[in-house]
């Protein structure tokens, strides 16, 4: 089977053509920020975007009549259950429209839409906005605000099934504590195959990551609202210019691990710090599984970064056996559910008929239902 995996992010477009799970070929393009910003909004960029997907398939011989189907990355919109989702008209109108949040990531299934010919299946699997979580979980302190399930969820739910078959064991028979450590950083309790609690690894909170503040101290963010900082440069100083990039001037962890290596004590605080919250997240959610914990599984990009995982190993190994998966195959994964779906392993969901109607999910408190101005390139 033919599949090709669309695979936008905020500074490149990832894209893969797939014989069943191996790739016949792989590619990032690369986008300018200078060119990004020159679109006025989000959806401004779907054409443009389109016509460099389209200009390397052909580079790369695939005739789209060829394609078995078509997978895209998935983005923010209504809360779903885990799984692959067909793309249909209403989730077209709900990426679109960005009222559930305005990502690079809405682009992948409207670009692929419009690729893909009559007939030939268009999909995505396990999108970020993945609601699995118990309704404890989702209390905030106050009513006004719901606890939103926002995190790396095709990257968790892999992983986990990697983690299931190392332990020799299914998924849905252990309770894992997996945490994604990437530009942004999210830690899930994962129950019996279900992630019941999560961290929002996007909108602040949980732990800090190499470019997100996590969650802060409420009266200071009053502070800044005090000072009449316009919304977007708190939205900034939350995301995009948080954590390592606010305290060390980059979000590249190899770069501050350098630093560290070097003398600079700063960048040693400032890593181990990050390590700590993380640490301290796997401990709560350790607590959300009543202490029974089969294992503790890092992944993402950071997961290649001895200091920072050798600091949470330190704090959480009494917990459970930890295990390390670095990197993050997103395209891999995304063929792997296309695969699985097409030979009938996995069911495919309409996601008109399965998204599910949570509150808070796109209510006036929710800071990223913002329409599809064009989020920050690194966000």
């Amino acid at each position: 089977m033919r599949i090709v995996v669309i695979n936008p992010g905020s500074t490149s477009t990832k894209l893969g053509v797939f014989q069943g799970t191996t790739p016949a070929a792989l590619e990032t393009l690369r986008h300018d920020s200078a060119t990004l910003r020159a679109f006025a909004s989000l959806m401004d960029q779907a054409p443009w975007r389109e016509s460099l997907v389209r200009q390397w398939l052909m580079d790369q011989g695939v005739a789209l009549e060829g394609v078995d189907a078509f997978m895209a990355r998935g983005g923010l919109m209504a809360p779903v259950p885990s799984g692959v989702l067909a793309v249909d008209d209403a989730m077209l109108e709900d990426l679109r429209s960005c009222r559930f949040g305005a990502h690079a990531s809405n682009l992948g299934a409207i670009i692929a839409r419009r690729l893909a010919p009559e007939g030939v299946p268009v999909l995505t699997a396990d999108p970020v906005v993945v609601d699995e979580m118990d309704p404890i979980a989702r209390f905030s302190g106050h009513p006004d605000i719901v606890r939103r399930s926002i995190f790396h969820a095709l990257n968790h739910k892999a992983v986990a099934r990697r983690a299931a078959a190392t332990l020799g064991k299914p998924v849905d028979a252990l309770r894992l504590v997996v945490a994604h450590l990437g530009g942004g950083i999210s830690v899930a309790a994962h129950r019996h195959g279900r992630v019941v609690d999560v961290n929002n690894a996007l909108d602040g909170d949980g732990p800090f990551s190499p470019e997100r503040s996590g969650g802060l101290p409420v009266a200071g963010v009053l502070a800044w609202c005090v000072q009449g900082l316009p919304m977007e440069t708190i939205r900034r100083k939350v995301v995009g210019g948080g954590g390592l990039a606010a305290y060390l001037g980059t979000n590249n962890a190899q770069e501050a691990v350098s630093r560290m290596e070097a003398g600079d004590t700063q960048a040693a605080q400032v890593l181990g710090a990050m390590a700590y919250q993380v640490a301290k997240e796997i401990g709560a959610m350790a607590v959300v599984l009543e202490g029974q914990v089969d294992a503790i599984v890092l992944t993402g990009g950071l997961a290649a970064c001895a200091p920072v995982v050798e600091g949470i190993r330190r704090q959480v190994a009494f917990l459970a056996p930890v295990m390390v998966f670095p990197g993050e195959d997103e395209m891999h994964a995304l063929a792997e559910a296309a695969e699985a779906a097409l030979t009938g392993k996995t069911p495919i969901m309409r996601y008109a008929a399965v998204r599910l109607d949570r509150p808070g999910a796109s209510s006036p408190n929710n800071p990223r239902a913002d329409g599809c101005q064009n989020p920050a390139p690194d966000a």
